[in-house]
Formats: C-alpha cells, structure tokens, sequence
C-alpha cells in the first residue's frame, strides 16, 4: 500500500543529499555552505507545511505520539514485541521532530552568522559546529532505529523510503 507520498519522500531524500553536501562543505566558509544552508532551510519550511497540510501519513498529526504513547512503545521495543506500524512509529515520530528540530535551529544560527549583528561571534560559530555534530548524532540514531525496526518487522523501510509502498496492515499492526 501508499504510504509516503511524493512530496515525503523527495523532501526526505532531498535533505539527506543537501545535509550531506553541508557536512562535506562545512570547511568552506565560502558560498557552497551557506547556499546548501538555505536550501536545507526551504526544504525544512516545505515539510513543515506539509506536516500539517500534506497526505494521512505525512501528519505529524499521525505520528507524534503523546509520551506516554511512547515509552510504552520503547519499553515493548526493547523486549521485542513492539506493533508494527505503516507509518512512523512513536520513536520515529519523535526523532522525525528533533532532526527537523535540529536542522531549523542550524538553519537559524548559519543565518545569523551572516548578519552584520553576528558576524565573527565565536560563541555563534561553536553553537552552529555543535548543532551539526548534535545532527550527525540523530542522524545515527535515525539509521540504527530504522534498521533496527527493519530487521523486527522483516521490512525494508530504505525501499519504503524510496518506492512510498509497504505491506498493508495485518494482525497487531498499527495502522
């Protein structure tokens, strides 16, 4: 079955190319950084928008689970015998929202760095370098959960990435 639509999928793949070339470039002080900063910046804006407006899966309305919500899933994760789900599931959901999370504030704090008020502040610059290797981290964290629950489920969610289809629900699947 459909579940990440089109615009899901390109602003997924979208980012994990325009992060990569930022890492790659963070060296360079020069226009490539910054302009694949603000690439990253409208490709952040678009999923927000479509967080909210977009297809049944794409909602964080959907997905971002309560707390609560999500510690019970952790706790049956650990032990085993979490519930698939089509969608994201309650883990998922959260790092979905602090990557997005990470990649605004470093959004915002590249930006600063080129105002005229900001410009050459070291506290700015470490703050930037932190929040990059603070997205490097999920970003880890994002590969192993999703390989994890892959492995659980018998399901390549890389292909469900790529292609927006999974299996439709069956028994305890959440959908």
């Amino acid at each position: 079955m459909r579940v990440w639509d089109a615009p899901v999928r390109l602003l997924h793949w979208g980012m994990v190319a325009t992060v990569a070339v930022a890492w790659w470039s963070s060296d360079d002080t020069g226009p490539l950084h910054e302009n694949t900063g603000y690439v990253v910046i409208a490709l952040l804006a678009a999923r927000l928008a479509w967080g909210f407006r977009g297809s049944h899966y794409a909602r964080f309305a959907q997905f971002v689970r309560a707390p609560r919500a999500t510690l019970a899933y952790a706790r049956a994760a650990l032990a085993g015998h979490a519930p698939r789900y089509i969608g994201h599931n309650p883990l998922g959901g959260w790092m979905v929202l602090a990557l997005l999370t990470d990649l605004g504030l470093l959004g915002f704090t590249g930006w600063l760095y080129t105002t005229d008020m900001f410009w050459g502040y070291g506290w700015l610059a470490n703050l930037h370098k932190c929040l990059g290797w603070a997205l490097l981290a999920l970003i880890a964290l994002h590969v192993a959960g999703m390989l994890w629950t892959s492995w659980q489920h018998r399901e390549n969610l890389v292909r469900a990435m790529v292609t927006g289809e999974k299996a439709p629900p069956a028994g305890d699947d959440v959908a």
